[in-house]
């Protein structure tokens, strides 16, 4: 089967690849439909210009045409999957590698040049996630090892601390044992997350510094249904663990509500002075005022703002919890985490009430 020169021409100019021709004074004399879907420009806009127009800069072109004369890529005159960068009509910068020849008139003088593109992008996103495969495997077995120890510790110190602790308040210590272990688990969902994504070879990035990006590796946000009984109610939270004060403002936003936060009882209560709350949700045990004492406060000067609290704590303090529901507490959430239906419910309750 003989392909005739009309065949030729369409399966070049419907190529997915990239195809640029120039003549002797480096001005684009044909351009197909490939390099204006990657690209971006149309054949009108680059016709007649300078081949510099698809490149970063000038510094780029005139460093693949000196390639072309060198021998070293393929031959004189010729260069083989020779790697630059295009760039689009957007400013994106393409990886591209370039396989064409020096084209000659009848006097074998330089009349031109003809290049195949392919489009890099793709292939080195794969070979990006087959490296983050490798780097996964690797972090997994290097850092679950020890993130078992560390399990393991936290409940032999624990024990100690019950042992040692008696009638003491250990509250402080049992907060701090939580604490490892939350951070101990987030850990091992990030590296379970990081395997996911190796494994469906599917990454999102985000924003790091200025131009660079990284891997986004943040829990998906947990989906919660609206709740019309809940919308648009403000709600302070209040807790000395920053990453919970953000977990839960992200799940009573789900719901619909209004959320601020506050890092201790001093600073909540400022902020119950400087606005409108429907509810607060507190810790018990935070520095400069704990749960208790905002509680106390707020219960004395807006006696109709409901207050929940939650703890960690394995021991009640000066039994907060106690002396609390006996002074008019709403409602409490003893254990941490956070049950976030129970929330709901109890929030939806108390807001009724």
């Amino acid at each position: 089967m003989t392909l005739s020169k009309e065949t030729l021409e369409q399966l070049v100019a419907q190529s997915t690849d990239i195809v640029c021709a120039t003549d002797r004074h480096g001005k684009i004399v044909y351009y197909n439909d490939g390099a204006t879907r990657s690209l971006g420009y149309t054949l009108d806009e680059v016709l007649g210009e300078f081949v510099g127009k698809v490149y970063p800069d000038v510094a780029e072109a005139r460093r693949v045409m000196q390639a072309l004369r060198d021998a070293g890529h393929g031959g004189k005159g010729i260069v083989s999957s020779f790697q630059t960068t295009f760039k689009a009509k957007s400013g994106e910068q393409i990886p591209v590698a370039i396989s064409g020849t020096v084209l000659y008139d009848e006097e074998s003088r330089e009349d031109g040049t003809i290049g195949f593109a392919k489009d890099l992008r793709e292939i080195l996103r794969k070979d990006q996630l087959a490296t983050l495969g490798e780097v996964t495997v690797g972090l997994s077995h290097e850092i679950n090892n020890p993130l078992c120890v560390l399990v393991n510790q936290l409940e032999l110190l624990e024990r100690d601390v019950e042992q040692l602790a008696g009638e003491r308040d250990c509250s402080v210590e049992y907060e701090r044992i939580d604490a490892m272990r939350r951070e101990v688990s987030r850990i091992s969902e990030i590296l379970e997350r990081l395997g996911k994504m190796a494994e469906s070879e599917q990454y999102e990035t985000v924003e790091y510094i200025g131009p660079a990006r990284m891997i986004d590796l943040r829990a998906p946000r947990a989906e919660a249904e609206l709740d019309p009984r809940l919308r648009g109610k403000r709600v302070l939270v209040v807790d000395d663990d920053l990453g919970l004060c953000r977990s839960m403002a992200e799940i009573l936003e789900g719901y619909g509500c209004v959320v601020e936060t506050a890092c201790d009882g001093a600073e909540g209560l400022r902020r119950i002075e400087a606005g409108h709350f429907d509810a607060v949700l507190s810790d018990v045990v935070m520095p400069n005022m704990d749960g208790y004492e905002l509680f106390s406060a707020v219960h004395e000067r807006w006696p109709k703002l409901p207050v929940l609290m939650m703890t960690a704590f394995h021991y009640d303090k000066d039994h907060i919890i106690k002396r609390s529901r006996m002074q008019g507490l709403q409602g409490v959430l003893f254990k941490k985490p956070v049950d976030p239906k129970r929330l709901r419910d109890v929030l939806v309750e108390i807001l009724d009430r």
